[in-house]
């Protein structure tokens, strides 16, 4: 979906010639390079939601969830059937969304199979209004968020996913399909914020402490990051939106450089992030 506005010919110059890459060749490229970068992070991701909470509701064995105590999180409190049910069916849905929501961003799956297209976006859509509604559940009457700043962040994120989702709906009604695909990615974006939010963390601490700065969790970062989990990657779609559609090369070589820098943070979190999901899955306590 990314590439549809970009050329397939990346380089030019004549026979002999050095090649140069052209502005909407690298672009495209460059947002290859993000989306397979996310598309093995989301998917590792998956693996994680399966092996943990899959198992665990399987099992019954639900207080295994609070091994992020050390972290200031208890997801599972005994009694609690109706929070704990809310909890659950928020965390294994966001297995689809990782899973069903980037198949609906690849453009061979779309051409090929529209009928699946169809019905994975029905399903995908379904499933980001129960992660929407589900989490004003458990941030405004269970107060799960550590603080209210991030429950109000959460809460401006599931009125985006809310948003949307409706715009994508209503554009595919419409059969504007154009604008259908920019919703749709807008809406993957902020369905997906709590997976930005962890890998930005472990991005930042990675980053931070490999340029020697020391990085703890009374940084500004944290506060901030809080929404910027999904107003980044919203500005950055928006930043791509105008360099493919406008044309105009050093836009382009611009928006290329910042998807870059932001894939190779992005895959910095991923390389940290999945060990850490592993030591959950082992019992081990994490820590950080």
């Amino acid at each position: 979906m990314l590439g549809r506005y970009l050329d397939r010919l990346p380089f030019s110059g004549a026979t002999g010639a050095p090649m140069t890459i052209q502005p909407r060749g690298l672009l495209k490229g460059a947002s290859i390079f993000w989306f397979c970068s996310l598309l093995v992070g989301q998917w590792m991701f998956l693996y994680y939601i399966i092996a943990f909470y899959g198992f665990s509701v399987l099992t019954g064995n639900l207080e295994i969830w609070n091994r992020f105590e050390p972290l200031g999180s208890t997801p599972y409190v005994a009694g609690d059937f109706g929070g704990n049910l809310a909890f659950a069916a928020h965390a294994l849905g966001a297995g689809i969304v990782a899973f069903g929501g980037a198949l609906q961003l690849i453009p061979q799956v779309r051409n090929r199979f529209p009928r699946f297209h169809r019905i994975n976006g029905y399903i995908y859509l379904t499933t980001v209004l129960g992660l929407a509604l589900s989490g004003f559940y458990l941030v405004l009457i269970r107060g799960t968020s550590p603080d209210m700043l991030s429950a109000i962040g959460t809460c401006i994120n599931g009125v985006f996913i809310l948003y949307f989702a409706y715009m994508a709906l209503r554009c595919i009604k419409n059969r504007d399909i154009g604008n259908h695909r920019k919703w749709a990615l807008r809406l993957f974006l902020v369905s997906n914020a709590q997976w930005f939010l962890r890998v930005g963390v472990f991005s930042y601490l990675i980053t931070g402490t490999l340029l020697g700065l020391e990085p703890g969790f009374g940084d500004p970062f944290f506060p901030m990051w809080t929404f910027g989990c999904y107003l980044l990657p919203l500005l950055t779609l928006q930043l791509y939106f105008y360099a493919a559609e406008r044309g105009d090369p050093q836009i382009q070589y611009v928006t290329s450089a910042v998807l870059i820098v932001l894939t190779v943070a992005l895959i910095i979190g991923v390389v940290g992030y999945t060990p850490f999901l592993h030591s959950l899955i082992a019992g081990e306590v994490p820590s950080l």
